[in-house]
């Protein structure tokens, strides 16, 4: 029985998966209310892979992340960010199968309503 994996083809990922899969990954750690608008200023260049409150640059096959949240008033902002890293590393690696150079997260707002208000 032959172990060795045959390659039969190639796989291509669309930077819009890679952009979806960050957002489920961030939006899914408690504390985080809402993905942010964004930086102001963002032109049409950048905007190419950039999609709700979530930029990439691709280099090497390695990705690049920036991430604008917006997190519950009672959240541990400090926690919530890095715990939002882990998960976004953890689910491009297992997802993708790309490395992640950096995942910046930039607190854009605080929600001031509870989860069960809102």
């Amino acid at each position: 029985m032959n172990t060795t994996e045959e390659l039969i083809g190639n796989t291509t990922v669309d930077p819009e998966v890679i952009l979806t899969i960050i957002r489920m990954a961030a939006l899914g750690v408690p504390g985080v209310c809402r993905m942010a608008s964004g930086p102001a200023g963002i032109d049409e260049l950048v905007k190419k892979y950039y999609s709700e409150g979530v930029k990439i640059d691709v280099e090497d096959h390695t990705v690049y992340i920036d991430i604008y949240a917006v997190l519950f008033r009672d959240a541990d902002l400090r926690a919530t960010a890095r715990k939002v890293q882990k998960e976004v590393v953890r689910s491009i690696e297992d997802m993708v199968g790309m490395s992640v150079g950096r995942v910046d997260v930039h607190i854009e707002d605080i929600e001031i309503k509870n989860k069960e208000t809102v």
